[in-house]
């Protein structure tokens, strides 16, 4: 099930598509808190402005190295514990919203990822039951800038600018990371392929290592790492991560001011 927050005249809703990928179902309320009720109107698909479809309630927590392609690409191996850092909600955009280049880099990347959402409290839980408390999934792109990372020896600036996390287009609710595949293209040229199978701490087990330090809410997200290919972005880029049994988020770029 395909899950959509969208405006539509002016009014914000979130939506089910359809069988036929041509309308959203409208829902009375946000489905993580008020289920999935519905109010009886149906948008067009084209008439619809998609939006990101969580805004996390308090954190991004975000994985690194967790492909052993882009560990070595970044000049190591992946870490025998997942490597964690957090990205502020305010960085979090939506579909077709500009990736904004700061002045502070000259060194802008993307990393495409696949993105999970919580939907239950969950604190101490095991990766046996760690999907029990996912809501669904969606693509990501954990933008940095790759030059502050270096220089400031820890992350929290480089990845954590207004519009760095880019969300959508949808959250899928019935998602087969097993056989799924991501895609990175700038400009419609490939720039990252792999599959999210090749995943080195899956995603019970990074529920459980999140929960294990903090308290993971309803809306929470968890970026779950990038596979190798993370390349450079410049004011006109257009950047696509797409996920199979997801969709294709798609961002321009463009340079501050």
């Amino acid at each position: 099930m395909k899950i959509a927050r969208f405006s539509h005249d002016g009014t914000l809703a979130y939506g089910i598509l359809d069988e036929d990928e041509r309308e959203w179902v409208v829902l009375a309320g946000d489905p993580m808190y008020a289920g999935f009720d519905t109010t009886g109107e149906r948008v067009k698909v084209t008439d619809a402005t998609l939006l990101a479809p969580v805004l996390p309630r308090s954190k991004v927590v975000a994985i690194g190295k967790n492909y052993r392609d882009h560990a070595a690409e970044m000049g190591g191996e992946a870490p025998e514990a997942p490597l964690m850092f957090l990205k502020p909600n305010t960085a979090v955009i939506g579909p077709n919203d500009a990736i904004v280049l700061p002045p502070q880099s000259e060194r802008v990347e993307h990393e495409g990822e696949l993105a999970v959402v919580i939907g239950r409290i969950a604190k101490d839980v095991s990766a046996a039951n760690a999907l029990d408390y996912v809501f669904g999934y969606t693509a990501a792109n954990d933008v940095t800038a790759r030059d502050l990372q270096r220089a400031d020896g820890q992350w929290a600036r480089a990845k954590g600018f207004d519009t760095f996390c880019p969300l959508g287009p949808v959250i899928e609710t019935e998602f087969d990371a097993a056989s799924a595949t991501i895609e990175t293209t700038v400009n419609g040229e490939v720039r990252q392929s792999g599959n999210v199978s090749d995943l080195v701490h899956g995603i019970p087990e990074l529920v459980e290592y999140a929960a294990s330090v903090w308290t993971l809410l309803p809306g929470d997200v968890i970026l779950t790492g990038t596979p190798a290919g993370v390349g450079p972005l410049v004011a006109g880029d257009r950047v696509d991560v797409s996920i199979s049994g997801i969709g294709s988020l798609s961002n321009p770029v463009r340079a501050k001011g």
